[in-house]
């Protein structure tokens, strides 16, 4: 009897253990950084280098750029592997670039290199004209168009095709129209070069 007892109590013990084990694993998941997730965005820091792994091996996770950041846009890679670990980028639907200048200013690397905000590449805005309020017939927005920051070089309205939004060439893809759409599904968003987006939905743009 004494040594069923002992078993017993050893199971228990041994149980309890696996159980606070595994509430631990669970909590410090719950308390690390969040992993970026394939709907969430992603766009380069203006002047970044092309080629994200030039980038990845150049940045050396120093983080003055994100401390020099105004709008404070730029977050850090955290549990994302060796490579890209303390590495920055900008994801527009929480916070986007103002194209400041100040991040390339501060870089101590070739990382990031001092660019014109006009020559700026982090992408392309598109819009997706069966969410898009106007491109609906659900009234006139311009949200996108008042916020950005290079004006009518890089998005304006379609005087011809009731006031509807149209991104022009000079976009750099800040992501302050992403930033400030109303509309819950984001229908504006930052493509990069080579990324697939569907020809129906999109006014697509060669980048």
């Amino acid at each position: 009897m004494e040594r069923r007892h002992f078993l017993q109590q050893g199971l228990a013990l041994g149980t309890g253990g696996l159980v606070i084990s595994g509430s631990m694993l669970g909590l410090v998941r719950l308390l690390a950084p969040r992993e970026v997730h394939a709907s969430t965005q992603v766009i380069p820091l203006p002047g970044a280098l092309a080629d994200p792994a030039a980038f990845a091996a150049a940045c050396i996770g120093c983080g003055l750029c994100g401390e020099v950041c105004p709008p404070r846009c730029i977050v850090f890679y955290r549990r994302d592997g060796a490579r890209e670990v303390n590495t920055p980028y900008i994801n527009p639907e929480d916070k986007s670039c103002i194209l400041c200048g100040k991040c390339m200013a501060v870089c101590p690397t070739n990382a990031l290199s001092i660019t014109p905000r006009e020559k700026i590449k982090m992408g392309f805005a598109r819009i997706d004209r069966t969410a898009c309020y106007p491109w609906v017939d659900r009234g006139v927005c311009g949200a996108c168009v008042s916020v950005c920051p290079l004006g009518d070089k890089a998005i304006g309205f379609d005087f011809g095709n009731f006031y509807r939004p149209v991104v022009k060439d000079g976009c750099v893809g800040c992501g302050q129209c992403v930033e400030v759409c109303p509309e819950p599904s984001l229908p504006i968003r930052i493509a990069q070069p080579g990324q697939q987006v569907p020809r129906k939905e999109y006014k697509v743009h060669p980048l």
